[in-house]
C-alpha cells in the first residue's frame, strides 16, 4: 500500500508561541510531495524533521494572510541556491505571484528552476491536480479574505489479482491488465468472472486541509467520510464572539464538523498564542466528537 501521511510543520496561528510555529504541513502520497502553506519557519522545520524540500512538487497557498506564507520566498531562494533545476508548482491568490516576482526583482534574484503559478479559484470548489494516482481539489473556506483549504484522495485502485488461483487455470499475463479493471475473463467458450480471479482492492484514503474559516457547514459534503481531516480550532467557546469576529472557529465548531461529516479522524490546530495548555481545547472537541487529536509538530499522521 503506498504511503499517505501528515507531517505538521506548524500549527500555531497569528503569532508563534509556545515552541509552536505558524501553518505548514508536508502531505506524503502515493511517493509525492506537496507541502501546505508555508508559515515563517517552515524551511527551517523541514531541516530539523529531515524532510527533503527539494522532493516536493506542489505547494498550495491556502490564503494571503503572512503566517501561511511569509516562509515561502525563503524557501523558494533555498531551492534556487541548493541547485534546483526541477520545476515548481505554486497554486495560491493571484496576488502573490505579484508579491514574489516583485521580491525577486528588487533583490535581483533570477531562479534557476521554472515557478508554475496556477492561480486558485475561490469562487466554488475546483479539480486543482491529478494523475494516474491521486486528486487534489480546493474547499471554499469562510474567512475575512479569499480562503481555501485543499482535499486529497486516491482514485480508486485496481484489483488485486488472486495469484494461486490464476496460476491453477494458467490464466495468461496479457489477460492481467483487464483482471485488474474489473473485466472477465474470457476464452473462447470459457468465462470466468472477474470476482472469482480478482479481490477488491483497499478503498481510497482522503485528507482534508481546513485553514483558516468560520464555522461553515457547507463543508460537510467535501468532507463526507474522510479518513482524516486538519481543522482550525483557533479559540474555545468562551471566546466565540472573538472567533466570530475573526471568521475563525472554536474547538467545538471543528468537531461538529468532524461529527457531521462522518470522518474517521480530527487534528486540531492554528492554535491561537493565547493558549499555553491545549488540552481544555482538546477537551471541548472531544465533548462533541471523541476521535479528535491535537496538531503536535514533527508528528507524522497517517492518514
Amino acid at each position: 500500500m503506498d504511503a499517505f501521511d501528515v507531517t505538521i510543520l506548524g500549527c500555531s496561528s497569528a503569532l508563534p508561541a509556545f515552541g509552536r510555529h505558524p501553518s505548514s504541513q508536508l502531505v506524503h502520497m502515493a511517493g509525492r510531495y506537496f507541502l501546505v502553506d508555508c508559515g515563517e519557519g517552515a524551511q527551517m522545520q523541514l531541516r530539523r524533521f529531515s524532510l527533503k524540500f527539494q522532493r516536493i512538487s506542489h505547494i498550495f497557498i491556502s490564503h494571503l494572510h503572512g503566517d501561511h506564507y511569509l516562509g515561502l520566498p525563503g524557501l523558494l531562494s533555498s531551492m534556487h541556491l541548493l541547485g534546483r533545476t526541477e520545476p515548481l508548482h505554486l497554486y495560491a491568490d493571484e496576488g502573490l505571484n505579484q508579491i514574489l516576482e516583485m521580491n525577486n526583482k528588487y533583490s535581483h534574484t533570477v531562479l534557476k528552476y521554472p515557478v508554475v503559478f496556477h492561480p486558485l479559484d475561490f469562487s466554488e470548489p475546483k479539480l486543482l491536480f491529478e494523475d494516474e494516482k491521486v486528486k487534489i481539489s480546493t474547499l471554499i473556506l469562510k474567512h475575512s479574505i479569499p480562503c481555501c483549504g485543499f482535499v486529497f484522495e486516491e482514485k480508486e485502485k485496481p484489483r488485486k489479482l488472486r495469484k494461486e488461483k490464476i496460476a491453477e487455470l494458467n490464466i495468461p499475463i496479457a489477460s492481467m491488465e483487464g483482471l485488474t479493471r474489473g473485466e472477465d475473463y474470457v476464452a473462447g467458450d470459457t468465462i470466468i468472472p472477474n470476482a472469482e480471479l480478482t479481490a477488491d482492492p483497499l478503498p481510497p484514503r482522503k485528507y482534508a486541509y481546513c485553514s483558516d474559516t468560520a464555522y461553515k457547514p457547507d463543508l460537510v459534503p467535501q468532507l463526507q467520510g474522510a479518513d482524516l481531516v486538519y481543522h482550525e480550532a483557533t479559540f474555545m467557546e468562551d471566546m466565540r464572539a472573538r472567533a466570530e469576529q475573526t471568521m475563525h472557529s472554536t474547538a467545538k465548531d471543528a468537531a461538529t464538523i468532524a461529527k457531521e461529516a462522518g470522518i474517521k479522524r480530527l487534528i486540531l490546530g492554528h492554535f491561537s498564542a493565547r493558549y499555553k495548555d491545549l488540552n481544555p481545547l482538546l477537551e471541548e472537541a472531544h465533548n462533541v466528537f471523541p476521535q479528535t487529536y491535537l496538531a503536535h509538530e514533527g508528528e507524522k499522521n497517517y492518514v
